[in-house]
């Protein structure tokens, strides 16, 4: 890759500061006000700790559950166009721009104690999922999902077919083929979609608000627990923003060769 040969206008480069100034900021503000002599007392705090352990295991949960579904739906929209998968694809990435709190409400219609789904199973089974763990998970895994589906979609169609080709001329079943080929060629994006998958689970938080609550040790995961410690603690707000933003940075970090160019 060569070297710009032409220097950028002065307006474009005064503007690029701004940009960078505007999206710096926040992160000065809250990395100045953030008690960092108190960062291990606030960090260890019950409530802290039970949003900590909460946010992880649901976020844990719900990647496995966006693994499980999203690679088959993955496979099957990378299959030959039609009106069907156009009509899927849209349906998968509306999660991506629709308001996490609108996602909340639809989750409340489609599996809450009256919805489409949510009667019959409180009915039959006697299975109630808002305000529950499980609706954490469940919340948390219609968010991330179309960031896994896209990623592993995205893999699928930048793929050399011709090894999968030769593995059926040689007469391996779909399935070995899938095991012993695609996937092993695809690894770097279900990594990269499944990192990115549990980082958005993570930090979610109107669908989760929405649908599963914000109970105390039940329901309050990290991004709930800085919401409610706004009002009684800033301290301990400020420092599970620190923790969510290092996390995040973490994740960038780990996925620099995927999103940003080599030079």
């Amino acid at each position: 890759m060569t070297e710009r040969s032409q220097p950028l206008p002065r307006g474009v480069r005064a503007l690029a500061g701004i940009a960078a100034v505007l999206l710096l900021l926040p992160l000065i503000g809250l990395w100045s006000r953030a008690p960092w002599s108190e960062l291990t007392a606030q960090a260890t705090q019950p409530e802290v700790l039970d949003a900590l352990w909460l946010s992880l295991g649901c976020s844990a949960a719900a990647t496995v559950c966006t693994f499980v579904l999203g690679l088959p739906l993955a496979i099957w929209m990378d299959g030959p166009p039609s009106g069907l998968r156009t009509a899927v694809r849209v349906l998968v990435t509306l999660p991506m721009v629709l308001p996490p709190v609108v996602g909340g409400v639809a989750l409340l219609f489609a599996f809450g104690r009256n919805g489409l789904v949510g009667a019959p199973l409180a009915d039959w089974f006697g299975v109630s999922l808002p305000f529950t763990e499980a609706g954490v998970v469940l919340a948390e895994a219609y968010i991330a999902l179309p960031f896994f589906v896209l990623a592993a979609e995205g893999g699928l169609r930048a793929m050399d077919r011709r090894y999968v080709d030769a593995a059926a001329t040689l007469g391996a079943s779909p399935w070995r083929t899938l095991v012993s080929v695609t996937l092993p060629m695809i690894a770097p994006s279900l990594r990269a979609g499944l990192l990115l998958a549990w980082a958005r689970a993570l930090g979610e938080f109107g669908a989760t608000i929405t649908f599963a609550g914000n109970l105390a040790g039940r329901t309050r995961t990290m991004p709930l627990e800085v919401y409610a410690a706004l009002e009684t603690s800033p301290e301990a707000a400020s420092v599970l923003s620190v923790l969510l933003v290092l996390f995040s940075g973490g994740v960038l970090f780990t996925l620099r060769h995927h999103w940003f160019p080599v030079r």
